[in-house]
């Protein structure tokens, strides 16, 4: 399983339910939550269509989420790679005093490094869809069914599969972080699929930012930074 390859189509993915998302805003049309047209309008998606369906699916609403804000800047592990470094570095210069490495951006590695961020990075956004509570056992089993139809291989459905069983957890999120860059590229990555939060995105945002040692300072300069 190319974890790299996968992460940076979902994100691709989610910046094309984005950009779909506006469109029917703007032609005041409201996309239906299950069906054949929803199916149709998934399958139009181009080449990133099986994890745009895989990304509809985990949102509960799909494009009615109003993925229009971090979504259409973040589309690859490039942008999260390149916006959580600087954002970093930011942060440091404002506190006048040296801190610890940054770390290597995720679109800088190579090799297991790679893989190893990717999936990380993976894992944050899954668990980030599965935050406002929406899907539970029944939903879980649902999704599942219609994941099988989406064409994805059997290692990447297992490890969608795997990941919305699990209990959500902030703290096994943020073990993904082997550095201060990978941590704000991990909150970014759950941000990305948060544009629009309720109480409980906000919570799982709030304790994300805290196993993961970002500071409010840096936190406010991440949200910021997606939003100019």
């Amino acid at each position: 399983m190319d974890t790299r390859s996968i992460t940076d189509l979902l994100l691709q993915s989610g910046q094309e339910l984005a950009r779909k998302g506006q469109t029917l805003a703007e032609q005041k049309l409201q996309l239906p939550e299950a069906g054949p047209e929803r199916d149709a309008l998934l399958k139009g998606l181009g080449k990133g269509a099986a994890l745009g369906g895989v990304l509809a699916l985990l949102l509960g609403t799909g494009i009615g989420r109003k993925l229009t804000g971090p979504a259409l800047k973040l589309g690859s592990l490039a942008a999260v790679g390149g916006l959580a470094y600087q954002a970093y570095q930011n942060w440091q210069n404002k506190q006048g005093v040296i801190g610890p490495e940054a770390g290597t951006p995720v679109d800088k590695l190579s090799g297991p490094a790679a893989e190893q961020r990717s999936l990380a990075l993976l894992k944050a956004t899954i668990a980030a869809a599965k935050a406002d509570g929406h899907i539970d056992e029944g939903e879980r089993a649902r999704i599942g069914g219609q994941m099988e139809t989406l064409a994805l291989d059997a290692e990447t459905l297992k490890l969608f599969k795997d990941e919305l069983a699990k209990p959500l957890s902030a703290r096994d999120i943020a073990a993904g972080a082997d550095s201060p860059t990978a941590a704000a590229e991990i909150y970014l990555a759950s941000l990305v699929v948060m544009d629009e939060q309720n109480d409980k995105e906000r919570a799982y945002l709030r304790e994300l930012a805290k196993e993961l040692n970002l500071s409010q300072e840096l936190v406010t300069l991440l949200e910021s930074q997606t939003k100019a």
